[in-house]
């Protein structure tokens, strides 16, 4: 039998690969916060509306964005899953590679999470980030030469 809490992480799972951020946000309480890990990349943790805003800018990077679960592991009475994820997509500076942890807290029901701690590829946030934002701001000046 699937608990709650695993059928929440499979649909959050189904909603990253749909690209809905509407979907995503609808498995997260008002008050979830995300937290990136580790604590060595110095990234701030985001509620709901920061969450939001960082998918609306990521999400149109991506194509063929693909979130694939490696392995689930429930604390039933803890009210948590950790899932390890791998993800692919193509974006304008190659192919996006990364690997994740989600530790997912949820609320008694199971249908809501709570707080997200989330491990990424520190080798990835380092080397693969900062060339796509640089392509970003690129795009960026050609389009404002264009228009000039």
């Amino acid at each position: 039998m699937t608990t709650p809490q695993k059928r929440t992480s499979l649909a959050l799972l189904a909603a990253f690969n749909a690209l809905d951020i509407d979907a995503i946000l609808s498995h997260r309480s008002p008050g979830c916060m995300r937290h990136i890990l580790p604590l060595s990349l110095n990234i701030a943790p985001t509620n709901n509306t920061e969450y939001a805003q960082q998918l609306q800018r990521l999400f149109p990077l991506f194509s063929n964005f693909e979130l694939t679960l490696q392995d689930c592991v429930e604390d039933v009475s803890g009210c948590k899953v950790v899932l390890w994820l791998k993800a692919r997509a193509d974006t304008l500076v190659g192919e996006y590679v990364n690997e994740y942890i989600w530790t997912l807290d949820f609320d008694e029901t199971g249908e809501r999470i709570m707080r997200v701690h989330e491990f990424v590829d520190s080798a990835v946030q380092r080397d693969f980030w900062p060339k796509l934002e640089g392509a970003l701001r690129e795009l960026r000046r050609a389009r404002l030469a264009e228009e000039e």
